[in-house]
């Protein structure tokens, strides 16, 4: 399953979320969860299966805990698949931006000199 048909899922893409601040356990995770969406402990459970199946997170066992983790190498891949799509214009669009931002520095500062010039003289 593709990275992005798993966090189409508002419900996966809030445990993402989540575990973009810091690991979490299988059980604060569900309380999080349930509480924001009002699903059940097994479905919380069934998204954690989905996010672990498609590797965008991992989990280490901790006694009877189960920690989950982003996996951040999955979402850069996300991220250059989505580079890849980008319009080949926006790079050359940025730099038209810059060279417009510094055409109206360098006029305001031409009309502050004259301004100045006229007001001395």
């Amino acid at each position: 399953m593709h990275a992005l048909d798993v966090l189409g899922e508002p419900i996966r893409r809030r445990i993402v979320e989540i575990l973009a601040h810091g690991d979490g356990t299988a059980g604060d995770l569900a309380t999080i969860v349930q509480a924001e969406f009002g699903v059940s402990q097994p479905a919380v459970s069934q998204h954690l299966k989905v996010l672990r199946e498609s590797g965008l997170v991992s989990v280490t066992p901790e006694g009877r805990l189960r920690r989950y983790r982003l996996e951040r190498q999955k979402l850069a891949e996300v991220d250059a698949w989505l580079a890849s799509l980008r319009s080949p214009w926006d790079s050359p669009l940025d730099a038209l931006a810059t060279e417009i931002a510094r055409g109206k520095r360098q006029r305001r500062l031409a009309h502050d000199q004259s301004s100045r010039e006229r007001n001395a003289g």
